[in-house]
């Protein structure tokens, strides 16, 4: 083996190594990204959820009021 052919060697396995980190570190990366925005998802989730049931109140206790008003039976 001649001393250039090391050289191009080691020069190659230095490559290698820094894809790996490059890899590493966008793997690392996208997974922080992805959990963080499925907490982003669920909390909107939650927050839609929520708007839906007051919602629901919200209809519920003007039907019951117009029952009332009305003398029906509120069904």
């Amino acid at each position: 083996m001649s001393i250039d052919s090391t050289i191009k060697e080691d020069i190659m396995k230095t490559y290698r190594r820094i894809a790996r980190l490059l890899v590493f570190t966008g793997l690392l990366g996208s997974a922080a990204v992805g959990l963080s925005a499925c907490n982003t998802a669920r909390g909107m989730g939650q927050d839609v959820s929520s708007v839906g049931h007051d919602t629901s109140r919200a209809a519920n206790s003007a039907q019951q009021g117009i029952a009332r008003s009305t003398g029906g039976s509120g069904n």
